[in-house]
């Protein structure tokens, strides 16, 4: 048996025995089907609407789409910490395999997937969408399959060369920093737009007169010129494939050579937190202290919260001159205030199997209920000063000082309903965090379809709530914002009574959910 054919069965092996015997999972995984399937649709029939644009036109957003495909390959995987375990060198390094075949099997566990599959289908629609002659359908699938590999094998490079350092504390601290700039970079085309900087038209045709002699704008040029020059840029682009391929077999080769420094024993120490200083002892000051210790040392969680300022920000500096109106900054930081809260829709999962020590410390639903306040009022003691700061800027920038106060009480009330939400999609749909310390590790099959439905379904649980000050907004009528603090703070108390009630007497299921191999 071949190398693919080993591993590409092994594969399929794996999500098929991590889906046996949990329905929960099962769910999850046509949540997922369904997901990329429709993505799938959808790009395919957007990126085949090009043939509909002028040449030019459809050319210079081909180039742009096989841009941004290859850049989400390198970056994704290192900003959500982690996609696949499978492609961990150091669960690798045991097989008795030379680096070369291993690195063709770890390439086919890549593509051996719903969603690289997805993205396959999503590529070619550019088929469909540029190719005008017999040479551009003759020379669009090896440009299809050559950016396809192009994608695969940059992605594999970078995450096995960080390999190590990503096990690392320091590493993965500025990966976080690294994470919140290519957030901001996300939001520069919002910025230039609604700033008025310029022709769209103009600056895409910028843009793209760079892109086009990258790796990705030559794959897309050569499907719409479809003559000799598109077969020099295939072949160029296929030779650049194999040389980021020998060096990604040197990085696995020296990947599988170096001490993993996450089995390293770390120093602990006795410190004195700030929820020490003013709670007294007891149940609730020890969760606020060691949720305030995940939220410190959680790269996941500083990238989450500080995503949610940062992109609230760049959103009220762009839409400056809009002229909204003094709902604006209420809009946004409630925005805001909605992403912070809805981190917190699988409250339990970050502690893994180690929450039996709290499930034993339970011992009736109002130990339940103190362990959730905990945690909420840990995410409260930042969420609040970062949100009074987001309200206070997006009103300043925005021009509309007078709504900085009916935003800041907006967007506190809005953290209280994503809290009491949150509470409930934890013990409703519990699943497990991949592990913090390994780069590589991401969620089982079918652990993403139920990360997806905790979120969606949290996301209406919001905008159901949410209704009763949103309909006099839309009115005008901005003294309503002076009741959402309290009408929030109702929501969590009674979305944490709930989640109590519901997840004490199923305990053990919830263990079992948030403890399961990833």
């Amino acid at each position: 048996m071949n190398t693919v054919t080993l591993f590409a069965r092994l594969k399929l092996r794996l999500l098929a025995g991590n889906l046996r015997g949990d329905l929960q999972r099962k769910l999850g995984f046509i949540f997922t089907l369904v997901a990329a399937t429709g993505l799938a649709a959808v790009g395919f029939f957007l990126m085949s609407l090009l043939r509909f644009a002028p040449p030019d036109v459809a050319s210079e957003l081909a180039v742009l789409a096989f841009s941004v495909f290859l850049f989400g390959w390198m970056t994704v995987p290192l900003l959500v910490f982690g996609l696949d375990d499978t492609l961990d060198p150091a669960k690798l390094a045991l097989f008795p395999l030379r680096t070369g075949r291993l690195a063709v099997g770890m390439f086919t566990a890549s593509v051996t997937g719903v969603w690289p599959a997805a993205m396959l289908i999503v590529t070619f629609g550019a088929l469909v969408g540029l190719a005008s002659s017999a040479g551009g359908w003759l020379l669009g699938v090896p440009a299809v399959l050559v950016q396809f590999a192009l994608c695969v094998v940059a992605s594999r490079l970078i995450t096995t060369s960080l390999s190590s350092a990503l096990r690392t504390r320091r590493g993965r601290d500025v990966l976080a920093v690294a994470a919140l700039l290519v957030v901001v970079l996300t939001q520069l085309p919002n910025l230039v737009l609604n700033s008025g900087f310029g022709d769209p038209a103009a600056l895409l045709h910028r843009m793209t007169d760079v892109l086009r002699w990258t790796p990705p704008g030559m794959l897309a040029h050569a499907i719409a010129d479809g003559g000799p020059a598109g077969l020099a840029e295939i072949v160029f682009v296929a030779l650049l494939v194999a040389v980021l391929a020998w060096l990604w077999i040197k990085a696995l080769n020296r990947a599988l050579v170096t001490p993993d420094v996450s089995t390293q024993a770390a120093s602990v120490r006795r410190e004195r937190g700030l929820a020490d200083r003013f709670l007294p002892d007891g149940p609730l000051a020890a969760v606020v202290t060691k949720e305030l210790k995940y939220i410190r040392r959680e790269p996941r969680s500083r990238v989450g919260w500080f995503s949610a300022a940062v992109v609230t920000l760049v959103l009220a500096f762009s839409m400056r001159n809009l002229g909204v109106g003094a709902g604006l900054p209420i809009l946004l930081t409630s925005a805001g205030a909605l992403m912070i809260a809805l981190q917190s829709g699988n409250a339990f999962g970050i502690d893994g199997r180690s929450l039996w020590m709290n499930a034993v410390a339970f011992g009736s639903e109002r130990g339940l209920i103190i362990d959730l306040a905990g945690r909420h009022l840990a995410n409260a003691m930042i969420a609040v000063p970062l949100l009074t700061v987001v309200g206070v800027a997006a009103g300043l920038l925005t021009g509309s000082p007078g709504s900085i106060l009916p935003a800041v009480l907006a967007g506190w009330g809005a953290l209280g309903i994503g809290l009491g939400v949150g509470s409930v999609t934890s013990v409703v749909l519990p699943y497990t965090v991949p592990e913090r310390m390994n780069a590589f590790t991401g969620a089982a099959p079918g652990q993403g379809g139920v990360a997806a439905a905790s979120s969606l379904g949290a996301t209406a649980g919001i905008a159901l709530l949410i209704l009763p000050f949103v309909v006099p907004l839309l009115f005008g009528l901005y003294w309503v914002c002076v009741a959402a603090p309290f009408y929030g703070l109702l929501v969590e108390t009674l979305g944490r009574r709930l989640a109590a009630k519901i997840g004490f007497p199923r305990t053990p299921e919830l263990l079992m959910a948030i403890s399961k191999p990833t």
